[in-house]
């Protein structure tokens, strides 16, 4: 080393990880991420560059596709402080990740820092001491391939996005996007649902038996009756509901008659043992993690989305605790497969080990076998014990590590049983599997937590049977059955089939994910993700005239595509120039059909038949249009939570019904005398007190929504005017003289007071608590839902003079500012994160900011004190409303039926 050397990775928990095993001298600095990137909105483009046709998109295509780069928002300072730490530097070391998207960080850097001293590329697969010297000393310089690739990546998907989304945003309705994969991905979820909406039921019975050898009990299922098969769910055609026409000559529908007719004849018939087949064999164990799998097992092991398993992993990939987390090659190396075979010997014995290691190969032909899968970093491995971790980190690096061990270890070897019983004409069957040796199951079992709890779980075990051995009937029952339309993807499935189709990358599947849920283009309904009707309309209109964007061969062509760029078997700028100006290029395709869509045509989601209406999109979501003799045009809102295939002829007849009719009193408010009228809207059925007003800008009615506890078709006056009386003040605090608040919430009953929210006890009632019980409850320590809490307090803003907070929730540290949360940049160091950058964040928010001067205004106007505690009270009453925050405890305010 000649003298002083600065090194600068992306994170500032990388820099304190790495700087650990440097010598002295080195200097690690963090550039918080990316410090330049395309524009993201008009104010960020240059004014220079602002009359240009191409600014808006970022990427000049009138010359050879010169992307035009902007400094990052918030970001001038870190640069400031580079620099200035490259003045005093002799040679620079940029140790940024190892893929495409840390190689361009590198290349940016170079672009803004200008360096006069030498430049070298450290790359490393783990954040370890061997790893990080070893990387010292093999530096290289930066490759322009994967540079190039990644540049052409986001180049691509800024064309796609900022050409079509303009398009959409005119056709269907302001704010909606469309990308390069996002688009595929949404299209997978769509063509589910439409699957489950052409799907028709199916019923048949079958029987289940109790018998017994011995008094040693175990079941048997019926699956025929004399040379037929008993039909089951696969039998049937899931569009008609009826048995498949290759199934008919050998397979029996059994229905309820025909089923109790069986149980009696069985009850006297008597039970043989026809035939016992057994077998021995055995099971491997899954690979190591990729990128894929640990996202698909995260999710269903651990409840976490591809968001939060991969902001997870990169925590303790930078903590050095695990491999480099984005990779697609299972691969092992030598030092990882000595750690994994050394943890066995020791902790699970020999015969646990397989004489020779096992090697694994990616099924992808774009993978990087040089990469090495994700496992715990080092030779050897800390166990999860060891490491030192809590809470998601713990949990994530078990899953990895566990994994890592299990993929080393024996094959379990097993034991079946297959058993075929007669009872007269009945024909039932009996299986049983035992564990002979559990191999890498005592380590780890796919979709399941504790292995050594489960192994037990996984054994059916039959007494010894034999051919011609008679059994007692100890009982039988009858069994109803429906087929059930296809499950709608998960996110551990989505990302499975994904990977299937080739659409996007493993680093790319948690984006894809969150932007069509943040979006609004797909709900979760627990686990399962369903379109909305906005996502219906999107995917129906690029289906319709943009086929080859969501055709999911040409997205896989696109990243193979990709690939061989960064492979340097391909030149980026004649692809680009042939998707994008060619003859049928994109930018052709939406000039022509700009003229073309039908606007009206394009809102109108084909889900269900409305005779002389139609179902569409719009601003406010989804609604039903139709002309009705005696109103005219009816409009009629379409609840958010009806997912496209939940809505069934009935409920659409129910919801259009009820706007023919008009608002129905349920009678008179006893205080005010106005009519009060049970509607149904955007959020669902709701309560009303009063006329909704035509005229603009006027004060809306009180309403309260109708819990799905009550039936909203037979609400009763009574009930009505209960929902009606909250939000209800119950006084004011004794120490502050500001009002507190009941009222039912998103996540239940809660008193508030000045924005602290708390939920009500399981014994309290919110329509009958007391001053003096909510003045308990709030005087009891603050526990956040979802486990979140205040780690950092900022300070207040200037302006609003709100708190401003760091809090630690289940989606990871974020800012709170008043009742908004802010995600934090990319790579913020949260230990260091000051008031000032809190203040630039919401600054850069609009709604944040808008919040903040508009409160200020408020607070600038003389009020008396009888105006002052009305808009307490209104304060309070407001605090009802929706907040996008993710740890809100409030609801949203249902919308009146023209919305």
């Amino acid at each position: 080393m000649a003298g002083k050397c600065l090194v600068i990775v992306e994170s500032p928990t990388k820099a304190k990880t790495i700087r650990k095993f440097l010598p002295k001298g080195y200097d690690v600095e963090a550039s918080m991420g990316h410090l330049r990137d395309l524009p993201q909105s008009a104010s960020d483009i240059p004014q220079k560059y602002k009359k240009e046709p191409w600014a808006k998109i970022g990427v000049n295509y009138e010359s050879e596709f010169e992307p035009l780069y902007v400094t990052v928002k918030g970001k001038s300072k870190i640069i400031k402080t580079l620099k200035d730490k490259l003045k005093n530097a002799d040679e620079l070391y940029l140790a940024t990740d190892e893929d495409r998207e840390g190689e361009s960080i590198s290349w940016h850097l170079i672009q803004l820092l200008k360096p006069k001293v030498p430049i070298k590329r450290m790359v490393f697969h783990e954040i370890t001491k061997d790893a990080i010297l070893n990387a010292l000393n093999n530096t290289r310089d930066i490759d322009q391939r994967l540079v190039q690739a990644q540049e052409t990546r986001r180049i691509l998907d800024r064309l796609v996005g900022y050409t079509l989304s303009p398009l959409i945003w005119n056709k269907i309705a302001f704010g909606l996007s469309a990308g390069r994969v996002q688009s595929a991905g949404l299209r997978l979820i769509v063509q589910r649902e439409r699957e489950r909406l052409e799907f028709t039921k199916a019923s048949y019975w079958d029987l289940k038996a109790e018998v017994a050898k011995n008094k040693s009990p175990f079941e048997a299922k019926l699956i025929g009756l004399g040379d037929k098969r008993i039909a089951t769910g696969k039998d049937f055609d899931e569009k008609t509901g009826k048995l498949l026409a290759d199934k008919l000559a050998d397979t029996v529908l059994v229905d309820e008659k025909q089923a109790l007719e069986i149980q009696k004849s069985v009850e006297k018939a008597k039970w043989v043992v026809t035939k016992v087949d057994e077998k021995q064999f055995t099971s491997t164990p899954a690979p190591p993690f990729i990128t894929s799998t640990l996202q698909q097992e995260a999710n269903r092991k651990l409840g976490l989305s591809t968001r939060d398993s991969m902001r997870v992993a990169q925590t303790l990939y930078e903590q050095g605790l695990i491999t480099y987390m984005r990779t697609d090659s299972p691969n092992l190396s030598v030092q990882a497969i000595e750690g994994a075979r050394a943890v066995i010997a020791k902790k699970y014995g020999k015969d646990f080990l397989p004489d020779e290691p096992r090697k694994y190969a990616s099924k992808s032909k774009g993978a990087q076998e040089a990469h090495e899968a994700i496992r715990p970093s080092g030779e050897s491995f800390p166990t999860p014990k060891e490491s030192g971790l809590t809470g998601k980190e713990l949990a994530l690096y078990d899953l990895i590590w566990k994994r890592t061990v299990a993929s080393q270890m024996s094959d379990a070897k097993k034991l079946s049983m297959s058993v075929k019983i007669d009872a007269g004409e009945a024909k039932f069957s009996a299986s049983g599997m035992k564990i002979a040796f559990a191999g890498f199951l005592r380590a780890y079992v796919e979709g399941n937590e504790a292995p050594e709890s489960t192994l037990g779980e996984r054994e059916v075990i039959l007494p010894d049977l034999k051919e011609g051995d008679t059994l007692d009937l100890n009982s039988v029952e009858c069994l109803p059955h429906e087929t059930k339309p296809p499950a709608r993807f998960t996110e551990a499935s989505l990302v499975q089939r994904l990977e299937k189709e080739g659409i996007g990358r493993p680093s790319t599947y948690a984006s894809i994910i969150s932007t069509v849920l943040n979006r609004g283009y797909v709900k979760k309904k627990g686990n399962a993700l369903a379109p909305t009707f906005t996502g219906f309309a999107v995917t129906q209109m690029l289906e319709k005239h943009f086929e080859s964007l969501v055709d999911y061969n040409f997205t896989s062509e696109m990243e193979q595509a990709l690939d061989e760029i960064a492979q340097g078997d391909k030149e980026w700028l004649p692809y680009l120039k042939t998707f994008y100006l060619g003859e049928k290029g994109l930018l052709e395709q939406v000039k022509e059909k700009q003229k073309k869509i039908d606007p009206n045509e394009s809102r109108i989601v084909d889900v269900i038949p409305i005779e002389g209406g139609s179902l569409r999109v719009g601003r406010f979501g989804a609604y039903v249009l139709k002309q009705s003799d005696e109103k005219g045009e009816v409009r009629a809102s379409i609840p958010e939570e009806l997912a496209p295939a939940d809505l069934t002829t009935e409920i659409m007849d129910e919801i259009i019904t009820a706007s023919e009719k008009g608002p129905q009193s349920l009678g008179k408010d006893p205080k005010t005398g106005e009519d009060i009228y049970c509607l149904l809207g955007r959020y669902g059925p709701y309560v009303q007190l009063g006329e909704t007003p035509t005229e603009k800008g006027a004060e809306k009615p009180k309403r309260a929504s109708v819990p799905k506890t009550l039936d909203y078709r037979n609400l009763k006056l009574e009930e009505a005017l209960k929902l009606l009386s909250l939000p209800k003040e119950l006084g004011t605090h004794p120490e502050t003289g500001e009002p507190i608040v009941a009222n039912n919430g998103r996540f239940g009953p809660y008193v508030v007071h000045q924005g602290d929210f708390r939920s009500l006890k399981k014994e309290d009632d919110v329509y009958t608590v007391t001053l003096a019980r909510a003045l308990e409850i709030l005087a009891e320590e603050k526990k956040r839902r979802r486990g979140a809490k205040l780690i950092k307090d900022l300070g207040v803003h200037p302006d609003s003079n709100k708190a401003i907070g760091l809090y630690d929730g289940k989606y990871g540290v974020y800012l709170k500012f008043g009742s908004k949360n802010l995600s934090l940049p990319k790579d913020s160091d949260h230990e260091k994160f000051t008031l000032e950058q809190a203040l630039t964040l919401i600054d850069d928010d609009p709604k944040a900011k808008k919040t903040a001067k508009s409160k200020k205004k408020k607070t600038t106007k003389k009020k008396t004190k009888k105006a002052k505690k009305s808009k307490k009270t209104k304060k309070a009453a407001k605090s009802t409303k929706v907040s996008k925050s993710k740890d809100s405890e409030t609801e949203a305010e249902p919308p009146t039926l023209s919305e």
